[in-house]
């Protein structure tokens, strides 16, 4: 395993994005410092934090013991996964099969678990105006996801092998399930499945970063504005 001497810096904030991170760098043992982006007061639009997440969404890293011993940062909490799981050698197999196995998961939460739960969570609970035809869309979808992770965990323990960055990915987003409009009982291979996830200690770490400086962003009305889209920069 590579042995990590000084810290990653975690461009951070305590969301189901910013949770596979946290999650993954507690499940490594590797050392980090959290640089918190308040996404509710429009941090993420900061000239320092676009040079190294120029789509403006955290999280990012910055490894100091990037490839070749240089620095190195990277956006996208899927492609932040990859690279933890490659550098470290663990929770993202090396045999090109398994691996493909794992991409697989990995990428449906980025395509599709990930921004169809953010849409019906969007929808429910932060639109300035209830939108039916919205919210029925994406809680339905997002039903429609969970079933698909019901299935694939009926006859296993995890989604793509051992225990995975695909697992990682996904547990944040089942976390706020009610804010969705999803009653776990619904799904039982799903619910045995995420209560044992979240039993992990280290994932019990990570999901607790950051949860002291966590505001009410529906109440706020900075954050308003970034939420729903009425500030560009």
């Amino acid at each position: 395993m590579t042995e990590q001497s000084r810290p990653i810096e975690l461009h951070y904030w305590p969301t189901p994005n910013g949770w596979k991170i946290s999650i993954m760098l507690e499940e490594l043992g590797a050392p980090y410092t959290v640089r918190y982006v308040n996404i509710g007061r429009g941090e993420q639009f900061q000239p320092e934090f676009l040079k190294i997440a120029p789509n403006n969404r955290m999280p990012a890293i910055v490894d100091p013991e990037g490839p070749g011993g240089e620095p190195i940062s990277i956006f996208e909490s899927g492609a932040i996964l990859q690279y933890l799981g490659r550098k470290f050698g663990r929770f993202y197999p090396t045999d090109e099969r398994q691996r493909v196995e794992v991409d697989q998961w990995l990428f449906w939460q980025m395509g599709g678990l990930g921004p169809m739960a953010g849409q019906a969570h969007h929808f429910r609970q932060y639109a300035p105006e209830k939108v039916p035809y919205a919210i029925e869309r994406y809680t339905n979808e997002c039903n429609r996801l969970y079933g698909v992770m019901n299935k694939r965990l009926a006859n296993r323990d995890y989604l793509a092998g051992d225990y995975s960055i695909a697992d990682i990915a996904c547990v944040g987003w089942i976390k706020p399930h009610q804010n969705q409009g999803q009653d776990l009982n619904d799904f039982p291979n799903l619910k045995r499945w995420f209560e044992a996830i979240t039993a992990r200690p280290a994932v019990e770490r990570g999901l607790a970063v950051g949860q002291e400086h966590r505001r009410n962003i529906a109440e706020d009305e900075e954050a308003k504005k970034v939420l729903f889209g009425q500030r560009a920069s």
